[in-house]
């Protein structure tokens, strides 16, 4: 049996790309657990120049076979308008056969973001990269209170999953509350997927 976490993302500028491998990162803390990182290829209204089937750089494009294969999901996009990003969006329309076979349902999720400002939609981004999950059946789980660095933080960090506010020039770097988030979301997110599968 898998014991794999798929960590899903679109990321433009990189800043999604750091938390996804720092969720990783806590994944494999917990005994026994793996991060299978995968992004979701761009898309355009027109297409001039088909997509190279691997990316130029970062982690390999995501495949059907990686959603059955897992036991847990991490979702990520960065903010557009207070939304996920088309693609990341594009691939979950694509997920029907996923949703009619129930390949997903039972599985742990979690998700995560990054945007320029403080205020840039964070909490509505990642609720809604949280409305297809529900729909697929999953578990849906967010960072409790209990994660000291949820209080503290005076950037990104939510109750609903782990963000980053990257600036408007996108030059903030990642602050340690939330690295730690990430982190935390990660072991949170494995730790759940050990234990559902020790229960099945």
């Amino acid at each position: 049996m898998s014991n794999d976490i798929l960590i899903l993302y679109y990321s433009r500028n990189g800043h999604t790309a750091q938390l996804a491998r720092l969720i990783a990162r806590g994944v494999e803390e917990v005994a026994g657990m793996r991060a299978r990182l995968r992004q979701v290829p761009p898309v355009a209204p027109v297409t001039e120049v088909a997509q190279p089937p691997e990316p130029e750089e970062g982690a390999p494009y995501v495949t059907r076979q990686d959603l059955h294969e897992c036991v847990g999901l991490a979702l990520g996009s960065p903010t557009r308008f207070g939304n996920m990003a088309a693609p990341l969006k594009h691939f979950l329309d694509s997920t029907g056969a996923e949703w009619a076979s129930g390949a997903l349902v039972g599985k742990p999720a979690a998700v995560f973001t990054a945007t320029s400002t403080m205020h840039g939609g964070q909490e509505s981004t990642l609720l809604s990269m949280a409305l297809p999950l529900l729909h697929h059946g999953m578990l849906l789980l967010g960072i409790p209170y209990t994660e000291p660095a949820l209080t503290h933080t005076l950037s990104g960090g939510t109750p609903y999953g782990a963000s980053h506010v990257a600036g408007p020039k996108g030059d903030n770097s990642i602050s340690e509350h939330e690295r730690e988030l990430a982190r935390a979301l990660g072991r949170r997110l494995a730790d759940a997927a050990r234990k559902l599968a020790a229960d099945a």
